[in-house]
Formats: C-alpha cells, structure tokens, sequence
C-alpha cells in the first residue's frame, strides 16, 4: 500500500528534524565525554562501533564488500575526514566551548567557497560572494579576538586554529571525493570509512599514550551515555535519516543542516552546560551563519562542476 501524503509528510519532518537537532547536538555530547575519556580515544570507540554497524548492516542487505582499490580511497578520506577533522574537534573541545566548536565548524562553507572559486571554476567571485566571504572571516576574528572589547573571554587560541584545519580538511576531502572509486552503497562507503578512521583513531591514542591514564571503571555514566548517544544517534540513525532525505529532497533543502546545527549547539551549550552566551559569541556567530547562508544560497555558475551535498555526504559531527 502506497504511503499517504501524510505519513509521507511526517517522515519528512521527522528526518529533518534529526539531522537539525541530533547533529547539532553531537557537540554537547563530544565536550561531556572528553571531559573524562581521552579525545582521540573517545573518537576511535564512536567510530569504530558506528562503522562496524553500518558495514555489516550493508552486508547483510546484500551490498558488496569494497575492492581493494575502493579500501584504499575510504582510507585516504578516513584520514582527511574522520582522524583530522574529527579528532581535531573531539581534541579542541577540551578547550572551546561546544557551541563555538559547532560555529567555527560551519566555516568550512567559506574554504568550499574558495576551493569552486580558485580549483573547480564552478562559482565566480561576485560582489555578494565577496562580502560573504568577509563575513565569516569577521565572525571567526570575533570570536578568537584578544584586542576586541566585546566582553566574555575569547576563544582558546590553539583550540580555534585546530577547528579551522579541521573545517579545512573537510573541506578537502569534499573537493577529492568525487575523483575516488568507492563503493555505490552510501551505507557502505560510510560504513568503511568510519571503521577504517576508528582504527586509526585507536593507534593515534596509542602512540599519545591515552591508554595510558584512561581507566574505563573511573569514568562516569554521563560521559558513556554521551558515548552510547553519539554513536546510536549522532553516526547511525541521523546518517540513516540524511541518506533517506537526500534521496528524497533538494539538496540544497537537505544542506539547511549547515546552519540549524550550530544554532542548536549553541543554546544547547548555554542551557545545559551553562556555556557563555555574551555579545561576542551572538555578534561572532551571527556574522558566520549569515556567510554560511549567503554563500550556500549562491547558484553555481556552473552547476556541473559543482558540489552537490550529495557528493559532499559522509557523516556530521
């Protein structure tokens, strides 16, 4: 029986309102645990666990395992995506609040910008790009200024330029995404790539000694529910949410995600772990949302060489 327009529509809010909440919520969930597990440690279990589900559950759907060559494609963007981007924001939230980790995250809109500008040829730089741009740079020096008076204390400094590199390499493994063979399956691909990133996590923790200090008895309920919630809710069931809507709905409705998330990490971070929420942090994550917006509303001048978020997907924080 065909599904009425109904339970169509009620799917649809539903899934949005996953990947609008869950996702943005991830960022509280990363600063509770690594308040007591290690970060790359921390990382590498979610990872691990989530690519693991996701992997068998595309094998026993009777998708095929990867070739060799498509192992080695899910590995390069595991580092670029999972080890650098991700284990950079677990790392920098010891030190920036999760809110802010979320704001400066979304300023990988900017480097994707630059990247259809400077490589792809795919957008031109007009006017309104240009202010855009400007903006979310505006927003970012907000935020970590020592010199603006605009109250509240700024941003950690090396924690701010871990989450640009992070953003950065997001941004990067976007632009070579579509030049790797990987699997068909979008479960799948995700699903290695998770679980090959996990495993790199794990030895990274290993050679920074985190194993070391991390008794599993000492840490807190809170801190292994954080852990359960991004890995259930945060990498399986918003991803499985994300890859129905992209089938579904207009790419460019889907990508609102990039700036609801940080909204939501925001009051998340204020209301429930009493995060600053002064002119600065307004002021600095104003000017990065409106960028964030401008710049993903902008047509491409050539749509075709374009990224679409489809080709863009693999998993949020």
């Amino acid at each position: 029986m065909a599904a009425t327009p109904y339970r169509r529509n009620y799917k649809t809010l539903l899934a949005f309102a996953i990947i609008y909440f869950v996702w943005g919520s991830t960022y509280l969930a990363i600063r509770i645990g690594v308040h007591e597990v290690p970060p790359f440690l921390l990382a590498a279990m979610r990872f691990t666990i989530a690519g693991l589900v996701l992997y068998f559950w595309a094998w026993m759907r009777g998708e095929r395992s990867p070739s060799a060559r498509e192992w080695f494609s899910a590995s390069l963007l595991a580092i670029l995506i999972f080890v650098i981007d991700y284990g950079l924001v677990f790392w920098s939230e010891q030190r920036v609040p999760s809110g802010l980790a979320a704001v400066i995250m979304s300023i990988n809109a900017v480097f994707m910008a630059l990247a259809e500008i400077a490589i792809l040829r795919s957008q031109k730089l007009t006017v309104r790009l240009g202010i855009a741009l400007m903006l979310g740079v505006a927003g970012v020096a907000m935020l970590v200024s020592h010199t603006l008076h605009l109250g509240g204390e700024p941003i950690d400094t090396m924690g701010a330029i871990a989450l640009l590199i992070a953003s950065l390499s997001w941004s990067v493994s976007s632009s070579v995404t579509r030049k790797l063979p990987l699997p068909s399956s979008k479960t799948m691909s995700s699903g290695v790539q998770m679980l090959t990133g996990g495993l790199m996590l794990f030895v990274i923790a290993a050679a920074l000694r985190e194993f070391r200090g991390f008794h599993p008895a000492q840490v807190s309920r809170a801190a292994w529910i954080a852990l359960l919630y991004l890995i259930v809710a945060g990498s399986i069931v918003a991803f499985t949410a994300y890859v129905w809507l992209i089938h579904r709905e207009a790419p460019t409705k889907v990508g609102t995600y990039a700036y609801v998330n940080p909204v939501v990490a925001v009051l998340l971070g204020y209301f429930f772990a009493g995060e600053p929420l002064g002119l600065r942090t307004v002021l600095g994550s104003v000017f990065v949302l409106v960028s964030v917006v401008v710049i993903t509303t902008t047509p491409a001048r050539n749509p075709a060489a374009s990224l679409t978020v489809d080709e863009l997907e693999t998993t949020s924080d």
